[in-house]
Order: structure tokens, then C-alpha cells, then sequence
């Protein structure tokens, strides 16, 4: 407990930082494999873009977050696991707003650190280091465009680095403000 306190503040500490400061707070929600999970996210956008220019353009961000993962009692056990992530990530989109509401979508692939690699019986990730990866499609909405609302399938796995490796999919909702 004392060591997730201490995480997250460092986490907050590093949102509230000058040139490190979120751009954006994220809250998602999801299910995979008898597990729900719930995760907040401080997201820094990338400076730069590629293909400004054309009708679709390239950027992104970097996404930190802290997440919790909580088995369900019936999938034989309760192993709750704290989810730490880094993750840069890719997102194409309109290179012009018309209107308020403005498609996207993403794709990524970082690192997640697990507090417990057992999530229940029968599932165990073997390591607490997986890689996250995901995809998403969602709406940028509002006047200023500050609002994100997307729909993410990712999945976290050791990539083989060590066996077993059964690896987790999430089926996630992802709201984010951007500021």
C-alpha cells in the first residue's frame, strides 16, 4: 500500500512539473478475462506532427498511468494487481477541426510494470514487467476540442520473455481532458 502511495505521488509530481506538465487526464475503465480494470492517465503531447500538410496527420504523446486490476471472486481468486505504464503513443487524425466533434485513431506499444504476476488461478503473466500495446478509435469533442472519448482494445503480455506467457486483453473506455 505504502508503495502505490508512493508512486502515485510521484506520478503527480511529475503532472504538475514545468516542461514535464500533462496535457491531459485520462480516467478508463475495462474488462478481459474475468478481471475488471480502472486506470488514470497524465498524457504530455508530442511537439512534433508529421503530414500537417495532407488531409490526415500524424502525432502523439506520451501516456504515464496508474491502474488497478481486480479479479473476480468467481475466476478463483483475488489477487488485485496495481498496474504502472509508460507508453508513447501514436494518433492520426484530421489535420483540420471542422466542427466540434473530429475522428481518431491510435496505436501503441509500451511498458507496464505489474505489482503481482498471479492475477488468479490459472492465470499467471510470470513477471511483473509486461509490454502494453493498443489500439483505439474515438471522437475529439467540444468547442475547444479538449474532450476525447475512445474505445481501446489492449493487450499486456511478457512477449516471451518468460513462460508461461497467456498475456490479458482488455476491452477499455477511455475519457480524457485535455487542457
Amino acid at each position: 500500500m505504502v508503495k502505490s502511495i508512493l508512486v502515485f505521488l510521484f506520478f503527480g509530481v511529475f503532472a504538475l512539473r514545468g516542461a514535464w506538465a500533462a496535457d491531459a487526464l485520462s480516467v478508463e475503465a475495462g474488462y478481459g478475462y474475468h478481471t475488471d480494470m480502472g486506470r488514470v492517465a497524465w498524457s504530455r503531447a508530442w511537439d512534433k506532427q508529421w503530414f500537417a500538410d495532407q488531409a490526415w496527420s500524424l502525432g502523439g504523446y506520451w501516456d504515464v498511468a496508474l491502474g488497478r486490476w481486480s479479479p473476480h471472486n468467481d475466476a478463483g481468486g483475488n489477487h488485485e494487481v496495481t498496474d504502472f505504464g509508460l507508453t508513447p503513443v501514436w494518433r492520426l487524425r484530421p489535420s483540420q477541426f471542422y466542427g466540434t466533434v473530429t475522428p481518431f485513431a491510435e496505436l501503441a506499444v509500451g511498458v507496464h510494470y505489474i505489482s503481482n504476476h498471479e492475477i488468479y488461478t490459472g492465470r499467471d503473466m510470470s513477471t511483473h514487467f509486461q509490454f502494453g500495446d493498443h489500439v483505439g478509435a474515438g471522437l475529439t469533442l467540444g468547442e475547444h476540442h479538449d474532450w476525447d472519448v475512445m474505445l481501446r482494445l489492449q493487450h499486456l503480455s511478457n512477449a516471451g520473455l518468460q513462460n508461461p506467457n497467456p498475456g490479458i486483453n482488455f476491452y477499455q473506455v477511455r475519457l480524457s481532458h485535455w487542457y
